[in-house]
């Protein structure tokens, strides 16, 4: 729990620190093109979207906020299971399984859904979340055969047609047109991704660190 909570937070807070700077620019540069978009076109139907905390203050404190939570939700899910498999981690390998988690949890999915700011054409939010989550699964399911299955060539085999799987159904395709310049979408996608990675290899860095202070500790 402890390096959960420790890696988690740090982690996140670093990656909160790096999105102020990179990613919430172009989120508010993309908010302008969809308010510009819906004032050319009033008769634009939008669903409620609830209380949303607003600009300035309240909405970075809470970004902030969620983005260390889900750090450290993220810090359970990638040191859980390191600790299912028994292995002692340093912070190279740490940071090795972090990166195995961004290929699951970021690169595999962006190839057929990536990253999006306010204003683009998307699908609709239950069939992304089905493929996101059938992606990940395939792809962690993948990865695990193919480094762990050693000499025995068709968990390989299993492996490779696991990673290619949702790419051959492939993703939910968007509906409507994007409001914000092709650009902006392609700079919001590069630096979401590049953000995530570094966020990940923080993680599994500091959290095998952690881990490799407390196993120098222990008899």
């Amino acid at each position: 729990m402890f390096v959960v909570l420790s890696s988690g937070a740090l982690a996140g807070l670093a990656l909160f620190a790096i999105q102020h700077f990179t990613i919430i620019p172009l989120i508010e540069s993309a908010e302008t093109y969809e308010a510009a978009a819906e004032q050319s076109n009033p008769n634009m139907i939008h669903p409620d979207e609830g209380w949303h905390p607003a600009d300035g203050w309240e909405r970075t404190s809470l970004t902030a906020l969620t983005t260390i939570l889900s750090g450290i939700g993220f810090g359970s899910l990638l040191f859980g299971t390191i600790s299912l498999t028994g292995n002692r981690v340093d912070s190279r390998r740490g940071a090795l399984w972090g990166l195995a988690a961004f290929l699951c949890f970021s690169l595999a999915p962006a190839l057929g859904l990536p990253p999006q700011p306010p204003g683009t054409a998307v699908a609709g939010i239950v069939q992304r979340q089905v493929w996101w989550i059938g992606t990940v699964i395939a792809t962690a399911v993948g990865l695990w055969w193919l480094v762990g299955a050693r000499r025995a060539w068709p968990l390989r085999v299993a492996g490779a047609i696991c990673l290619a799987l949702p790419h051959l159904i492939g993703a939910p395709t968007a509906a409507g047109h994007n409001a914000v310049p092709a650009e902006l979408i392609h700079r919001f996608t590069i630096a979401s991704l590049a953000t995530t990675g570094i966020f990940w290899l923080l993680l599994g860095g500091i959290g095998g660190f952690l881990s490799s202070l407390n196993n120098a500790d222990c008899p």
